[in-house]
This record gives C-alpha cells, structure tokens and sequence, in this order.
C-alpha cells in the first residue's frame, strides 16, 4: 500500500509538473491544466454563473491543444446532466443530446466537424439522365467548421418526438418523387449536396424524359410510319 501511494503520488506531481496552472480536485486528480505556452490541456471543469437571468451550468470533458476534444457532459449548478455533447477539432461532431432539468429529452441533434486543416470534401456527381450513374467526383470547400449533418430530433411532453428534421451538408434532405408518374417518394436516392434534394429530381420533372401515358405510347405505336390523314373540318373556301 506504501508503494502504491508513493506511485501515485509521482504520477501526479509528474502531470502537475507539465502544468503552468492547475488545480487538485478532491480525488486528488490534476484538473484545468494550462501548459507552458498557456494552452489548455487533459481534463477540465468549466463553471458558469447564472447570469442575468440565464442559468448557470458546469460542464466536465477534455481539452486538446486548446480546443474540446470528445465527450462532454453538462450539468446544472444543481447536480442535474442537462447535455451530452461529441467534439472533434474543437467543433460539434456526430450525436448530442439535450435534456431538461428533469431529465426528460428535450432536442437531439448530428452533426459533422469539418478538419480546419483541410476544409474540404469530395463529393460525388450524378448523371442528370441516370441518378444511379456516377459520372465523377468534385472537391467542394467547406465554409463552416461544423455541420448539420444526419437525423435532428425535438421532444415534446413525456419524450414524445414532435418534429424531426433530415439534413445533409448543411442543407435540408429534400424528398422528391421517384417518378412523375407514380409520386413515389425514394429515400435511397442520391443526394446532390450542393441542394440537399434528391439528384433523381431533375430527371423526374424535365418533360423530355416523362413518361407518357399508356394510351398515347399505344397509339404512336399504332400509326408509326404512316403517312398522315387530312381531317375536314366543315369548313368552306379557299
């Protein structure tokens, strides 16, 4: 046990030792590290006051070269987990849950952090006749560092969802018909991110490519090649 104290004791001083500021918590556990160029590091403790009006809240995660890293978790100054939220290079990244005081869920939200290093993408290009055709691939900038991305939801009274929102990019899913002529909706069909809607649109509504209806392909069938017949009308002169 002596030994064992000891340890943890150097383990300690030697992560205090990287620190230019820092606190012990209760547990004995090195906590808001600022390292010597001053840049948040490892585990840390936020506390906001209530201010003005608005809440305050303690929220618990992990810095990385100065910016939010991974899990966080939000609390009330009361003791009650208000949010759950995911980072990547200091950005929002994949799901985050947001929670009354009473613990009931209240939004849940996707999103996609962007590298600030490489703000780009490659996305791919669909060919306007055949939407199940790739035709080639473009590189997009990306304005923001974060993105809404995938399923949002919002809660109602008990948990129930009462509203949910499909978001690619950072542009609405727009769901668009399959066809002009059965209305069917095809939620598998390939998204263009530049407009978040479906890349069978363009197809589905350009009239040289509709489909004409049964009777009218019977009858052009029908009188294909045949030489066409002047109608009287009735009408007199010239």
């Amino acid at each position: 046990m002596r030994y064992l104290f000891i340890l943890f004791v150097f383990v300690s001083f030697s992560a205090a030792a990287q620190c230019k500021d820092y606190i012990i918590s209760a547990k004995g556990d090195t906590l808001n590290c600022t390292d010597m160029k001053g840049v948040k590091q490892g585990p840390w403790v936020v506390r906001v006051d209530n201010l003005r009006g608005e809440r305050g809240y303690e929220e618990e995660g992990f810095f990385k070269n100065g910016v939010k890293e991974g899990t966080w978790r939000r609390f009330s100054l009361e003791g009650d987990l208000i949010a759950i939220e995911n980072y990547r290079w200091g950005q929002k990244d994949g799901r985050n849950l947001y929670m009354t005081y009473m613990g009931e869920p209240l939004r849940e939200e996707n999103w996609r952090a962007i590298d600030p290093q490489n703000p780009y993408d490659t996305v791919k290009v669909y060919d306007v006749n055949d939407p199940t055709k790739v035709v080639g691939t473009k590189v997009v900038k990306i304005e923001t560092l974060a993105v809404k991305h995938g399923t949002w939801k919002y809660y109602g009274e008990g948990g129930v969802v009462e509203k949910t929102e499909e978001w690619v990019m950072d542009k609405p899913k727009v769901k668009e018909t399959a066809t002009a002529a059965t209305g069917v909706e095809d939620d598998l069909a390939p998204i263009d991110v530049s407009t978040g809607k479906t890349a069978t649109s363009a197809k589905a509504t350009d009239p040289k490519t509709s489909k004409k209806p049964q009777a009218v392909l019977d009858y052009e069938k029908k009188n294909s090649g045949k030489k066409k017949i002047k109608v009287r009308d009735g009408s007199t002169g010239g």
